[in-house]
């Protein structure tokens, strides 16, 4: 068994598409038009058939009030794998991403929280 598919809520997916895209690096996989929402993955360019991400619309009326707990609460809402924390930091705040954690160590983990200017913090973490 393994992943295949997960997912974030987004408040608009054009502009999550473009954030996880052109900001954060990964690709579009899937597009479908489902009515006025679309059927939407992205999946890293080093594994392009590998877990993908589902840049799923927050219409749902329970969404909101989770996505705003775990904002509040500074809590991820996903967890994504990268070589160098310190480095994808400052490539990214060079960007204009807005961190709520800067790169902190706990033991073997180094972690960083971002805004993904949909409604979520996304935590990014490398192993030593």
């Amino acid at each position: 068994m393994r992943i295949h598919l997960t997912s974030v809520f987004v408040d608009d997916q054009e502009k999550a598409l473009r954030f996880y895209t052109e900001v954060l690096g990964f690709v579009k996989k899937t597009e479908v038009p489902l009515g006025k929402d679309r059927w939407l993955t992205v999946v890293s360019p080093e594994d392009l058939d590998g877990t993908e991400l589902l840049l799923e619309p927050d219409g749902h009326p329970a969404v909101r009030p989770y996505k705003t707990a775990l904002v509040k609460d500074g809590i991820p809402a996903a967890s994504f794998a990268v070589a160098d924390v310190p480095a994808e930091f400052d490539r990214l705040r060079g960007l204009g991403v807005r961190f709520t954690q800067e790169p902190l160590e706990a033991g073997p983990v180094t972690t960083a929280v971002l805004d993904d200017t949909c409604g979520n913090l996304i935590q990014i973490m490398h192993s030593k």
